[in-house]
């Protein structure tokens, strides 16, 4: 059984304004192999995506990094996740991605199978202090490429002040689907066109992992390819078809209307399904006195389908120079209890259990510290890393989702049109 006594996530993945990239390469001209020293270090490139306190942290868990390791120096830089992806497919192409970088999950198969990151395994990095179950997210075909830093878990985030108002008592997080469809149709009748039930859970593309899981379907299979059919595809499109359109949940219209802010952190739905790191930006959002979190809903009570997902992994590039220094500093980071109380929960919530007793949650941290005590026995495994071109997967499953609400197409050529593109984009990479 997972222990995650001390387990919250607060992933923060800012929005301002880049810092310039310095160039990336794999090293100085030194050869391959060579350790530096004290009088003549060995430099080695770090890039991570993020905002300014991201960054002012980063800078300080590096500077701890080189006054405990003179033989490195480490040549810092981020910018925004947008432009992030796209200067690593650039480096890609042009064969110089730095020595290590932060990675996301959803590219991980993408650059792993095609050999442009360092196995892990084969240099020096702890483990000791992970959750085993946690690992394999890091892992495609036996073979490490990425070590969480920091995990989160789905939930319904709930407003009980504004279930208070209609009259409606609080849900324990015990439902199945008909009993949550249900109380998101009373929210919505009761909510006179000012306050709407939810957004539609199934365009959630992780949500409908989530899913496949409680039905004990695995999403993608060890060689990239889809794990579930399109039968189970349009069952889950099928599982609210009769909310759309009703108060029971926002129109895509009026959604797209309150955006950049969700929904939820509007106050115009009473409830949202995410993941639990999301907490502050909605209490900031909303300005609500509290929002409370309970698990999804599952036609299996014993099986919630639930687990903890990496919010982001550090990885090195395959062809490093510096395959020793890389690995020093990617263990240092992700083990050094220093760097975990200098990151705190900003990154999110470290998954090696070392940095974990080194950091305190108060205030918001405690309340997603509690749910995920409350879900504790039903986690599982992380999954597997998504197939290559995932995010381009997730982002159509977000789209043709959207043309089901606008009523643009039914159910049926929903899962056509996706299961097309997903196809097409799995031959293309095959």
């Amino acid at each position: 059984m997972i222990n995650r006594r001390n387990f919250l996530t607060t992933v923060a993945i800012g929005t301002a304004s880049a810092a310039a990239l310095a160039a990336c390469g794999t090293g100085s001209s030194t050869t391959a192999g060579e350790t530096g020293s004290a009088e003549s270090p060995v430099t080695i490139n770090y890039t991570w995506w993020g905002n300014d306190d991201r960054a002012t942290r980063t800078r300080k868990a590096i500077e701890l990094f080189e006054a405990k390791n003179k033989d490195i120096k480490v040549n810092g830089n981020f910018t925004d996740f947008a432009g992030y992806w796209q200067k690593r497919a650039t480096e890609a192409a042009g064969g110089g991605l730095p020595d290590v970088m932060q990675w996301d999950l959803s590219y991980l198969r993408d650059y792993g199978q095609r050999n442009q990151l360092l196995d892990l395994s084969t240099v020096k990095i702890n483990t000791d202090a992970f959750e085993k179950s946690l690992l394999p997210s890091g892992q495609i075909k036996g073979k490490t490429y990425g070590i969480p830093t920091s995990t989160n878990a789905f939930a319904v985030y709930y407003n009980p002040e504004k279930l208070a108002s209609l009259g409606i008592a609080e849900p324990d997080g015990s439902w199945n689907y008909k009993e949550f469809n249900a109380f998101l149709t009373e929210v919505g009748a009761k909510g006179n066109g000012a306050l709407f039930g939810g957004t539609d859970y199934t365009g959630v593309w992780w949500m409908f992992n989530v899913w496949l899981r409680q039905n004990n379907i695995e999403a993608f299979t060890e060689d990239g390819k889809l794990g579930f059919t399109k039968d189970d595809l349009k069952k889950w499109w099928n599982l609210n078809s009769d909310l759309r359109g009703t108060p029971a949940l926002i129109s895509e219209e009026r959604a797209t209307q309150l955006a950049p802010k969700s929904p939820f952190g509007s106050n115009v739905t009473a409830t949202e399904v995410t993941w639990d790191n999301f907490m502050a930006g909605y209490l900031a959002d909303s300005g609500a006195k509290e929002l409370k979190l309970v698990p999804v809903p599952s036609d299996d009570k014993d099986n919630l389908g639930l687990f903890l997902k990496p919010s982001m992994l550090m990885v090195a590039s395959a062809k490093t120079k510096y395959k020793d220094a890389a690995a020093r500093f990617i263990d240092f980071m992700v083990n050094d209890p220093e760097v975990g109380q200098i990151f705190k929960t900003s990154r999110g919530v470290p998954a090696s259990k070392t940095q974990r007793d080194g950091t305190t949650f108060e205030g918001t941290d405690k309340l997603v510290v509690d749910y995920e005590k409350s879900i504790e026995k039903y986690l599982k495994d992380a999954p597997e890393p998504p197939i290559v071109g995932f995010g381009t997967l997730e982002a159509s499953f977000k789209r043709i989702s959207s043309d089901l609400n606008f009523g643009k197409v039914t159910v049926d050529g929903a899962a056509d049109a996706w299961f097309k593109e997903a196809e097409d984009l799995i031959k293309q990479n095959a």
